[in-house]
């Protein structure tokens, strides 16, 4: 199996985004429409993310504040990616 073949579609990473934040939500005992008014989302918009994973950044970003999610954004690509064990080595402190 080679590692293309590991990797998720674009489409699945959003519905899985989507599962996660829906799961936070409810964790949090917010309706669709509490959540919506706490991040400033259309109730519309919440309800196509949480059934097909589309939605804006912006409202994305809007709706893990209003969860207090907003640190995973931080850590959000920060990983360098080294193309050697030799860059690992040298970037060692």
């Amino acid at each position: 199996m080679d590692n293309l073949s590991l990797l998720k579609s674009p489409n699945q990473i959003n519905k899985d985004i989507a599962l996660r934040i829906k799961k936070r939500r409810k964790e949090k005992n917010l309706t669709q429409a509490q959540l919506s008014k706490r991040s400033d989302v259309s109730l519309g918009s919440i309800k196509r993310f949480e059934t097909t994973g589309e939605v804006s950044l912006t409202s994305l970003i809007k709706i893990a504040f209003a969860l207090g999610l907003e640190a995973d954004f931080d850590s959000l690509f920060s990983k360098k990616g080294y193309s050697s064990i030799q860059e690992v080595i040298n970037d060692r402190p």
